[in-house]
């Protein structure tokens, strides 16, 4: 899961649990009105059906949202639940049903409405909330005729409703915000643990090669100094030699191998080097050389994604890892822009051999760049 879904997740669980009770609180109201009330309806008993049903659908409704919003099926359900209920509550009340009765059709429903507001836009909503209300008027009009009563009631009527929907659609783009927000602050803490690891490995790694030459090169040194060891033999020169590259690769933090790799990468780099986004590369481990097939495919992945990269406008941050444990090889390359369209890296694979385990994904967000991974297993691994 990218960053930005679990940001989203994590910020939605507020607003779902705000729903989620009013799709609980609002039903029960009305039907305790109800029930203390009967006198106010013709048929008190279709008016508890009605709310037990609306209970009912919060059931089904609500956990369709927080799995990704309303499909335009759930949402079309929605509308006509919302639009029965306030019809047949509007049929069964009475004009004068009571001193104090207070007719709840409208509030009973308006959280259909948000469920509505947090799936889809404003043209599909509006719409909707006009239909009920439309509905609720129409009915209540023909009970009570056009008076002051009726017009303060189809007045309460409707502040609700906007009310209730005016705070959900304006949570929507600050949930958005607070999602964006989310998830650049999540990219950047993962990244710095990305880069501590990353230092961590290279450290171990120096350390490792560094405790080798302690406990050869050393020994071969003192020979030489002492005179039990010729410098001018071709097998000492050879030794000699051979700790020199790996103290060398120990100080600098190069690989001893993956030479034909590192010369196709540095082909590739050219290109993003020329336009103003130099991309940094570390090697952790020995590669070793790749074969033909393989090395083409990574070349060509990491191609694809940096020339996927938008144009060098504001300063980027790219960064190749090659990382070698064991049998297994890994590439990853982070970048700090969205790409302009996902390149297809499936394409790049197609001629490596299965026995190679070659792979390769990139994942992206929206707003806070990503990473490609390319993984391989070395030539003549079992």
């Amino acid at each position: 899961m990218s960053h930005h879904e679990v940001a989203r997740n994590t910020a939605e669980i507020g607003l779902m649990r705000l729903i989620r009770a009013l799709a609980v609180i609002f039903p029960i109201l009305a039907l305790v009105q109800v029930l203390a009330n009967p006198g106010a309806y013709r048929q008190p008993a279709a008016a508890i059906a009605v709310w037990l049903a609306v209970l009912g659908a919060s059931a089904w409704l609500v956990p369709r949202l927080l799995a990704g919003g309303l499909s335009a099926n759930e949402t079309a359900a929605a509308i006509l639940i919302a639009v029965a209920a306030v019809a047949v509550i509007g049929a069964v009340h009475r004009a004068h049903g009571g001193t104090g009765s207070v007719d709840l059709a409208i509030l009973g429903t308006v959280w259909l409405l948000a469920l509505i507001v947090m799936s889809h836009p404003a043209r599909v909503w509006i719409p909707a909330a006009l239909l009920i209300f439309a509905v609720h008027g129409a009915l209540l009009i023909r009970d009570q005729g056009l008076n002051p009563l009726s017009l303060s009631q189809l007045g309460a009527a409707g502040y609700i409703e906007v009310a209730v929907l005016i705070v959900f659609a304006t949570l929507r783009p600050t949930l958005d915000l607070h999602v964006k927000m989310a998830a650049r602050q999540a990219s950047l803490a993962s990244r710095s643990a990305a880069e501590r690891a990353a230092a961590a490995a290279i450290h171990q790694e120096r350390q490792s090669r560094l405790a080798v030459l302690e406990r050869e090169a050393l020994p071969l040194l003192r020979g030489i100094a002492d005179g039990t060891l010729d410098p001018a033999e071709p097998s000492v020169r050879e030794e000699c030699a051979r700790h020199a590259a790996v103290l060398r690769h120990s100080l600098t933090g190069g690989a001893p191998g993956g030479g034909e790799l590192m010369a196709g990468l540095e082909q590739v780099l050219r290109a993003p080097a020329a336009r103003e986004l130099p991309v940094p590369v570390q090697v952790i481990g020995d590669p070793g050389t790749p074969s033909p097939p393989v090395a083409r495919a990574a070349l060509a992945a990491v191609g694809a994604v940096i020339g996927a990269l938008p144009p060098h406008q504001a300063p980027h941050q790219v960064m190749l890892t090659v990382l070698a444990s064991g049998d297994d090889v890994e590439l990853y390359l982070t970048f700090s822009e969205p790409l302009r369209s996902p390149p297809d890296l499936a394409r790049c694979g197609l001629d490596v051999p299965a026995s190679a385990r070659w792979h390769a994904s990139v994942s992206t967000t929206e707003t806070s760049g990503g990473c490609l991974e390319v993984a391989w297993r070395k030539e003549g691994a079992a």
